[in-house]
């Protein structure tokens, strides 16, 4: 990586055509750049990084909260761009949403990844220690209530669980999940509120 944060392969954009001219200074075609990124254009890449690196990072950060860890997220999450930029669909949204996407479900991942290296941690020490039954049956209960709902949202789409996890387990406001994302508010709660129906309907919770 390179003194700006960029991967130093993608930061040299030499010998790469001009297609951004014309364009308004400080705002390039996101989806441009992922196309010509998809047809190995290294120096498309490099751009599209520079463009979308704070948003992707901010979000990342939000997520992970450390800083460190976030970093990481972050470059983890370029790489996934690079590597599947060829299957971004512009019907299905922008490529700022599309991307930010991808970089919520590495940062869930890498916070459930920590979660579960506690629970490890945690079970050891229970074992280790004196607990009345009752504590450790109603730990048992509640992990089992907790795995119950990370499966159900793993049968949401992308978008729902995104949309949901930022939302009620990130804590943030349906406007802050839409400006977040790059939506539309009506878009965002359209999302939420599916992915709670879904999620409800998956649990067999009744109204």
């Amino acid at each position: 990586m390179d003194s700006m944060g960029r991967f130093s392969v993608f930061s040299s954009g030499e010998g790469q055509p001009e297609e951004n001219a014309g364009e308004p200074p400080g705002q390039p075609d996101l989806g441009r750049l992922l196309r010509r990124s998809a047809a190995g254009d290294e120096g498309a890449f490099g751009e599209l990084y520079d463009a979308a690196s704070a948003r992707v990072h901010g979000l990342v950060r939000r997520v992970v909260r450390d800083p460190a860890q976030s970093e990481e997220v972050t470059q983890e999450t370029f790489l996934e761009i690079w590597r599947q930029s060829a299957r971004f669909d512009p019907r299905r949204g922008s490529a700022l949403s599309w991307m930010l996407t991808i970089a919520h479900r590495k940062a869930v991942d890498r916070v459930r990844s920590a979660e579960a290296a506690s629970r490890r941690d945690e079970a050891w020490h229970t074992t280790t220690s004196d607990v009345p039954h009752d504590t450790t049956a109603e730990t048992v209960a509640l992990r089992l209530d907790a795995e119950r709902v990370r499966r159900a949202l793993d049968t949401l789409t992308d978008t729902q669980r995104g949309a949901l996890e930022l939302a009620y387990l990130s804590g943030y406001t349906h406007t802050e999940v839409a400006s977040m994302l790059d939506l539309p508010l009506g878009t965002a709660k359209t999302r939420i509120r599916d992915g709670l129906i879904r999620l409800r309907d998956t649990l067999g919770v009744t109204s």
